[in-house]
């Protein structure tokens, strides 16, 4: 995916290697064309002091990326106060992370799925529910929330989880090498 890219970006990457530059040039791509379908051009996205993005007035967004795939998402403040997004490859995560990751109420939820829905691995997906939890909460809090500070519930049936609310945010994503 194809800039334009920025110099005031380009800083926070001289130093990474070329994975990781390519990763964070196109999530930003990704970022402005989400901010353009909202009436904003040419923003460039770099971080505060706490590698949180820093978007334009007016604007709730998050980012993310995972090997082969980058996405953003943006809305106008005047319909919601935060967006987070994550994504992540579907594998399994370490066995040992899901004590650090998850409350003792959440395990049995995971053991339970994973039994009916074996196709998933839900302690990856629980994994990245917290990290949309905290992306949305950060920029409104200024405050880390703990992955032991957040429950999730998963309604597979219905194959959501949470509630999906309607509105105007508008996301920009595709895989990429």
């Amino acid at each position: 995916m194809e800039g334009p890219y920025y110099p005031e970006e380009e800083r926070y990457i001289a130093d990474a290697v070329p994975d990781r530059q390519r990763e964070f040039r196109t999530v930003r791509v990704c970022a402005r064309r989400a901010l353009r379908k909202l009436g904003h051009k040419g923003a460039a996205l770099v971080p505060d002091e706490k590698r949180a993005p820093i978007w334009p007035a007016g604007v709730a967004g998050s980012m993310t990326h995972c090997a082969g795939f980058r996405a953003a998402a943006a809305a106008s403040t005047n319909d919601i106060r935060g967006v987070g997004i994550d994504a992540e490859l579907h594998v399994p995560l370490p066995e040992e992370i899901l004590d650090i990751i998850s409350l003792p109420e959440e395990r049995p939820m995971v053991e339970d799925l994973s039994a009916r829905y074996p196709d998933i691995f839900w302690e990856r997906l629980i994994f990245s529910a917290k990290e949309s939890v905290f992306k949305a909460w950060f920029p409104l809090t200024r405050q880390w929330l703990d992955f032991l500070e957040c429950r999730i519930l998963i309604d597979a049936p219905a194959r959501r989880c949470g509630r999906p609310r309607p509105g105007p945010a508008r996301a920009a994503a595709g895989p990429y090498p």
